[in-house]
């Protein structure tokens, strides 16, 4: 892995909380591994980026309150953006940040696997950013598909993203792998 990476910690943020979909059961098998992702990267020298959701109404709006990171997500990021498309590259500074650092990997990890982190991914490798996508600290939730009707629990779609990201968009990591091959920062 190249010396400039920065870890991009997506959505983990309080607004999913009020989700209908939210499923708190599934809380403790994302946050250690995002936990140990982070804190090897800090130990490692590599930077650590929030990016947090705002749109609309609701939960994801700023006049909810709820725009704000988890309450266990350590909070001394070395910078916080807020997006409101998918991606966290087009319209929340951050792709200008990474340029000023001289960025040139990004590791992805949070919150909503398929859509936030999968989208990011794309659109970074698109920019020409090598990216590294850490599956088991990213976190998503079943779905219903509307025609068919049939049901997607969280790991199809995590392995439909590792599917489609693999060798195109993305390399995937587990926690163990992308923290062993990350040298430390100049």
């Amino acid at each position: 892995m190249s010396s400039h990476s920065a870890l991009i910690v997506i959505d983990v943020q309080q607004s999913f909380l009020h989700r209908p979909f939210w499923d708190e059961r599934a809380l403790p098998a994302f946050r250690a591994p995002l936990l140990k992702l982070i804190a090897g990267c800090r130990a490692q020298g590599v930077p650590v980026v929030h990016i947090l959701h705002e749109d609309g109404d609701g939960p994801f709006s700023a006049a909810s309150g709820l725009v704000r990171i988890m309450d266990w997500l350590p909070d001394n990021a070395d910078a916080t953006f807020t997006k409101h498309v998918h991606n966290a590259l087009t319209d929340s500074g951050l792709h200008e940040w990474l340029e000023q650092h001289a960025i040139t990997r990004l590791i992805i990890a949070g919150i909503r696997t398929e859509q936030c982190c999968e989208t990011t991914a794309r659109v970074a490798s698109d920019l020409g950013y090598a990216v590294d996508f850490v599956s088991e600290a990213t976190l998503t939730f079943a779905m219903t598909h509307p025609h068919s009707g049939r049901t997607y629990t969280a790991q199809e779609l995590r392995e439909h993203t590792e599917l489609v990201l693999a060798g195109r968009f993305a390399a995937l990591h587990s926690v163990a792998s992308c923290l062993a091959a990350l040298p430390a920062q100049n």
